[in-house]
């Protein structure tokens, strides 16, 4: 049973102020209201006593309700302020500073100053984890946050240190000064011995011989022990794919997602949020790569979770997230399947939602002309990650713009793969109307020469097949064909009939019925 605080009640002189205006005349970074006070002794003895549950409503209510009452447009106490009520712990002190800037990131802008403090946070806290004695257990949604926020801001500093136009001498000479903040070298190996030290990968091939129950108790260690560092370096593993694709390396992204059987419950589904980011950087980096039947796959299968829970995140703070990443997939969804046609693998329900959303925009797609590609431009900038550069700027005058760079590079080079599907509308319109054909037939409906016809069905084949996470060749194409003395054999796969969920459809409907007549009062 949850502990009742009184964390909202602020002391009123506090609330007068606030009521009076501008930040800058109301923050006092050592004024600290009793709520405050209230909050972070409870969650200093909570965390003490490993109490999962509190520690976590605490996080995700009573943080929030405080930010919204009191912090609405300041940040929270200063660590210094709060200090003396948690014994000047040092890891509490660096767990609160982690919640203190993911805060001032959410609701207010970030400094320079901040956003360099913030790294050498997190910097001090995973040095702890990797190499202190941490002897907590925290829950996995805070955990998440943690290394979400972690990829998050390194993404932001990039995208801020990106657009040097505006910048005053002051930034220029503290970006030079802290080169090392946010470098991407530093941030790829805090995350990467993050699972290497937990021995994550390891824990998940033990599992799978039944010599583990990671899983099964969802990171956490009922014995006694600590799963900040287990957990951690499993959450490390989707933002390794994080990183990877926004820098467009979309192998190593997903070499480092591999440990994780993402076609099977896991911790990662234990948290809303790393459940939706791992499968929409998956997706991504999948369609990218063209294998588009691995992201047609798993694109429906989080789109039907979404379309069946969505009603029960309502409260979250990540609600909002989830429906603009709900948005971004099925534009990620249709493009796939403007692309490579696989509608057997797309549930009902989630064609019934793309359909209402892109159905029309999908018709143009297949004419593959400038409005064709105007649709595939605009569906890729809204729904695709925001790409970084991590390199640091050149400060010789003058000064750039480069934070779009990254972006545009990655839009020319899925734009050139459209263009080259342009060419294969027509061979794939043919071969689902004929069972045989010869090729002189075909090259003279398609308007060419024998030598360029087998250049187009090579190419088709090309486009059609890729290189799976395993080294082997897989097929994205739902009509195949092979060619006999100058004959085409087409060979059309056939989609499996799913009965169980048609009876399942069938089953809900005459519920509803039943209870719509329960309903009825006769006279």
């Amino acid at each position: 049973m949850t502990t009742t605080y009184d964390f909202e009640d602020a002391p009123t002189n506090y609330d007068d102020v606030q009521r009076q205006g501008g930040q800058d005349a109301v923050y006092d970074p050592n004024f600290v209201p009793d709520s405050v006070k209230s909050f972070v002794v409870h969650m200093y003895r909570h965390i003490r006593e490993k109490n999962v549950y509190e520690i976590h409503q605490m996080c995700e209510t009573s943080f929030q309700t405080l930010s919204e009452r009191l912090f609405k447009d300041t940040p929270w106490p200063s660590v210094e302020a709060i200090a003396p009520y948690v014994d000047n712990d040092h890891v509490f002190c660096l767990l609160y500073r982690e919640m203190w800037f993911r805060h001032l990131y959410a609701r207010l802008s970030p400094t320079l100053k901040q956003r360099i403090d913030s790294y050498d946070n997190y910097c001090s806290l995973f040095q702890v984890v990797l190499h202190g004695v941490v002897n907590m257990q925290l829950p996995n949604q805070w955990l998440w946050d943690m290394v979400d926020e972690f990829v998050y801001q390194f993404q932001s500093f990039c995208q801020y240190r990106a657009k040097m136009k505006n910048k005053t001498e002051q930034e220029i000479a503290l970006l030079k000064q802290n080169d090392k903040a946010w470098n991407v070298y530093g941030v790829l190996n805090f995350l990467q011995a993050l699972v290497e030290k937990s021995t994550i990968i390891q824990i998940l091939e033990q599992e799978k011989e039944g010599l583990e129950q990671f899983t099964a108790t969802d990171g956490y260690d009922y014995s006694g022990g600590s799963n900040v560092l287990k957990v951690l370096g499993y959450f490390s593993m989707v933002g390794l794919l994080r990183v990877h694709c926004l820098l467009g390396d979309y192998h190593t992204g997903l070499k480092w997602l591999q440990p994780i059987d993402i076609t099977q419950q896991g911790v990662y589904t234990s948290v809303i949020g790393c459940h939706i980011a791992t499968i929409y950087h998956y997706g991504f980096a999948n369609l990218m790569l063209r294998r588009y039947v691995d992201a047609v796959r798993e694109f429906n299968k989080i789109l039907l979770y979404i379309y069946k829970t969505k009603q029960y995140h309502q409260k979250s703070p990540q609600y909002e997230q989830l429906l603009k990443k709900n948005e971004q997939m099925y534009a990620l969804l249709a493009v796939c399947l403007s692309l490579c046609p696989q509608t057997k693998l797309v549930d009902e329900s989630v064609n019934s939602q793309l359909r209402e959303k892109y159905g029309e925009k999908m018709m143009r797609m297949q004419r593959y002309d400038d409005e064709a590609f105007g649709i595939y431009d605009e569906l890729f900038s809204y729904a695709c990650p925001k790409f970084i550069t991590p390199s640091a700027p050149s400060f010789e005058e003058p000064l750039v713009n480069y934070n779009q760079d990254a972006y545009r590079l990655q839009l020319k080079m899925f734009l050139y793969e459209v263009k080259q599907q342009q060419l294969l509308s027509g061979v794939r319109t043919f071969l689902k109307v004929y069972s045989s054909i010869s090729l002189a037939k075909l090259a003279n409906y398609m308007e060419v020469d024998e030598p360029t016809l087998r250049t187009i069905l090579l190419t088709y084949k090309h486009k059609t097949h890729s290189v799976g996470s395993d080294g082997k060749i897989i097929s994205n194409a739902d009509i195949d064909f092979y060619i006999n003395n100058d004959m085409i054999y087409v060979v059309e796969s056939k989609p499996a009939k799913r009965y169980g969920d048609f009876f399942l459809r069938q089953i809900a409907k005459l519920e509803g019925v039943i209870n719509d007549m329960d309903r009825i009062k006769l006279e």
